[in-house]
């Protein structure tokens, strides 16, 4: 009888592993390993190391056989420790190698940001955690990881995630925020201090907007825009689709950054520092696509529904409108009101194609409301696309 637990599901054989492995009994558990997979006959193979806790040379041959015969399989719930060896003697970088993470609890949990992949919760005075929508988000925060510490690098302020956590069934990004507070819940406390969010805004917003970053390191915001309007080619007028994906396509090519979902959840103000949050829409681009992104969070998102803006910031729809109007004022400080209005509509053109196609995508045509903001949207792109020719400025 077999001292080593497995578990086979549907072909995938699932060993568990326990104790030392070493070189006094490698070649006994090899064998019993050997046995297990002829009788089962898997298509592939997870080790399950939760309770390894230590494992020789001796033991990682045994898993490079395995892997010989089963070129995918997987090692998972590594502890730290054991983890370490498999980095240093190469085998992260021959197989998939999964360490075991720590599992924390958001219920009843302050909510102090929300982007497009998730949800940020502070989870007590020093530490706030990402949560991620996508269960299978380990290459999701992999990638987030990698653009906030290129904007660090760059000089973007901004909070690095340290661990990486078990949030339910799916996973979270923990951070150290000692004391900070978002802008959102500065206005909502004080809204007198409005104007004073918004300067630190902007001139944050301004000087990630000043940052080159070399070509290929961040995706180019010009892309996504184009499939969005793409997408919109049978629900708009001919004419009006074909005057739309003209501007889209001439705005210009630039490599400096754009934050992606700038807004007052995801700017904190630490100590007396801004920071930056929720760093896994970095892009580059013309900042008329950053513009159209803020229209929408304050504004285009909730026009047809003013409380959208409170349960997604906590602020009122007219303090948005203040924010947004205040926003395109002072980061265009030196244009002329008339300049400043045509950019609006520049943006606003854009924030309401991305808008129609969200609500599209989520099957707006099965409910009165996303009918009516689908038809709200294409009826503001008709109107200022009669009013502008072009999208940058």
């Amino acid at each position: 009888m077999s001292t080593i637990n497995f578990k086979n599901d549907d072909g995938i054989l699932t060993i568990y592993l326990a104790g030392h492995i070493d070189s006094n009994n490698a070649g006994e558990i090899e064998a019993e390993i050997t046995k297990i997979v002829d009788e089962n006959k898997p298509s592939n193979i997870i080790i399950d190391a939760a309770n390894l806790e230590y494992i020789s040379s001796a033991g990682l041959r045994i898993v490079l056989r395995l892997k010989k015969n089963y070129p995918d399989i997987k090692v998972i719930e590594l502890s730290s420790e054991v983890y370490e060896i498999f980095e240093i003697t190469g085998f992260s970088e021959m197989m998939d190698i999964q360490k075991a993470y720590r599992k924390i609890s958001v219920e009843g949990c302050e909510v102090i940001g929300q982007g497009a992949n998730g949800k940020v919760y502070r989870i007590d005075q020093d530490t706030i955690v990402k949560e991620y929508f996508n269960a299978d988000a380990l290459p999701d925060i992999k990638r987030e990881r990698e653009l906030a510490r290129t904007a660090l690098i760059l000089g973007i302020p901004t909070a690095i995630p340290y661990d990486v956590v078990k949030v339910g069934n799916g996973y979270g990004s923990v951070f150290e925020l000692l004391n900070a507070k978002s802008f959102a819940k500065i206005i909502i406390s004080e809204p007198e201090k409005l104007d004073d969010v918004v300067k630190m805004s902007v001139e944050l917003l301004k000087k990630i907007h000043s940052t080159y970053v070399k070509p290929g390191l961040m995706p180019r915001m010009k892309d996504v825009a184009v499939n969005w309007v793409e997408f919109l080619k049978d629900y708009l007028d001919a004419d009006k689709y074909d005057k739309f994906i003209r501007m889209v396509k001439e705005v210009p090519e630039t490599d400096t950054m754009l934050h992606g979902d700038y807004h007052i959840k995801n700017v904190m103000l630490q100590d007396g520092e801004v920071l930056l949050i929720d760093m896994d829409t970095l892009c580059v681009g013309h900042p008329i696509f950053e513009f159209a992104s803020i229209f929408n969070a304050y504004q285009g998102y909730s026009e047809l529904d003013h409380l959208n803006i409170e349960k997604f910031l906590g602020i009122s729809f007219e303090q948005g409108k203040q924010f947004w109007d205040k926003t395109v004022d002072l980061y265009f400080d030196d244009k002329t009101k008339e300049e400043k209005e045509e950019i609006k509509k520049m943006a606003m053109i854009i924030g309401y194609a991305r808008n129609m196609r969200r609500t599209i995508r989520r099957n707006g045509f099965d409910t009165d409301s996303g009918k009516a903001l689908i038809e709200h949207c294409k009826n503001r792109i008709n109107e200022l696309l009669d009013e502008v020719d072009r999208l940058y400025y």
